[in-house]
């Protein structure tokens, strides 16, 4: 399967999407290459075109503290892949689910897909509140989680919760180390 019917698939049909990936391997090494690091590329690539480039009116990032931005963001949110992973892997017993890292790491993979794909309106600032629509991945991770960490019955949403706080945990973490990196190195205007 290309790239672009993964991706056309996992959003617009991913109940069964997600059962032909259920069958696939879990390998990182596969899955990083061929998807991960290609579909994270898509927000971090244009929101430095965004902000170095485009720009918010006469204001711009510089290209220097741009590019370090975009650098430490694309690195966290590819070891925040495997982060996510974990916490997926880690929390499927107490929800009666299977734990196996293959398949979280698999959920982990896809599930943000849309958010990636969204993040195609950071290239033009004033179109970056359309990044909202990657709030989709919140289902793909649902539905990610129900299919392939097969968790107790009438525990997918409680399970997928407790997913997304973690998230939102590992998010304010990442959030904090990347301010902590643009201000310790400082804006070039």
């Amino acid at each position: 399967m290309t790239l672009v019917e993964r991706v056309k698939n996992i959003i617009m049909q991913p109940k069964s999407e997600w059962l032909v990936i259920e069958r696939e391997a879990g390998d990182p090494g596969f899955l990083f290459p061929n998807y991960v690091c290609i579909l994270a590329a898509i927000p971090v690539v244009c929101s430095f075109i965004g902000t170095s480039i485009i720009g918010f009116g006469t204001f711009h990032v510089g290209i220097v503290s741009g590019l370090i931005h975009a650098i430490v963001v694309y690195v966290l949110t590819l070891v925040g892949v495997f982060v996510v992973a974990y916490v997926i892997d880690f929390l499927a017993g107490t929800f009666g689910g299977r734990k196996n890292f293959g398949q979280a790491m698999k959920v982990s993979a896809y599930a943000p897909t849309a958010a990636w794909l969204a993040g195609v309106f950071s290239i033009i600032p004033a179109l970056s509140f359309l990044g909202l629509l990657g709030l989709y991945s919140l289902y793909l991770l649902h539905t990610g989680i129900a299919a392939l960490m097969k968790p107790a019955a009438g525990k997918e949403i409680i399970y997928t919760l407790a997913v997304v706080v973690c998230v939102i945990v590992i998010q304010v973490i990442i959030f904090f180390v990347i301010v902590r990196t643009i201000f310790g190195i400082g804006m070039m205007y």
